[in-house]
């Protein structure tokens, strides 16, 4: 967990890539689709209506409502994985960190929160990342206030400011080490 432009997509890529054997649970949204991002890959990209349809059914584990936008985590992407004994990494939101606080036991999760510094760093991040309007700009605003909220609810946090990223790289491998002996 992180806000935006802290480098989580970099950091989640870096250790999937390092480790073939956890599990990514690709979340849902019902945001616009960015440049370069894969449906199915990157998140499942729902209407409204689907997503809400989803909602209904209790499709999912948790979900989050931000700057006019849903994400969501999947039951079937995450509790059948997690009864198999594979490890699962998520990208969460707020919301849903204080609703999987109740389901999973602390023993069965590990929450990393992504610190890359204050707003002016994530904004050059978001900015450098793709074009968005002032209204967009403001909304991601409001949203790292929120998500920043996260923090404290942290088993463990990984700075990653700028210049940073191969450092915040190696912890991270270094934690998902530790997790996967825990684990066998």
């Amino acid at each position: 967990m992180g806000p935006t432009g802290s480098g989580k997509g970099s950091i989640l890529s870096h250790v999937l890539e390092t480790f073939p054997e956890l599990t990514f649970a690709v979340s849902c949204t019902t945001r616009t689709m960015r440049p370069g991002e894969v449906d199915g890959k990157d998140y499942h990209f729902l209407s409204q209506e689907e997503f809400q349809e989803k909602i209904d059914k209790k499709e999912f584990l948790e979900w989050a409502e931000f700057g006019g936008n849903r994400y969501g985590s999947l039951k079937s992407e995450i509790v059948e994985r997690l009864k198999s004994g594979q490890i699962v990494v998520n990208e969460i939101e707020l919301q849903g960190i204080l609703q999987l606080l109740e389901i999973v036991p602390k023993v069965n999760r590990t929450l990393i929160f992504i610190d890359a510094g204050d707003w002016e760093i994530s904004k050059a991040r978001a900015l450098a990342r793709a074009p968005i309007s002032e209204e967009q700009l403001a909304l991601r605003h409001e949203r790292y206030l929120e998500e920043i909220k996260s923090k404290p609810y942290a088993d463990i946090v990984i700075a990653n400011p700028d210049g940073g990223l191969e450092q915040a790289q190696k912890e991270m491998r270094d934690i998902v080490q530790k997790i996967i002996k825990k684990t066998t």
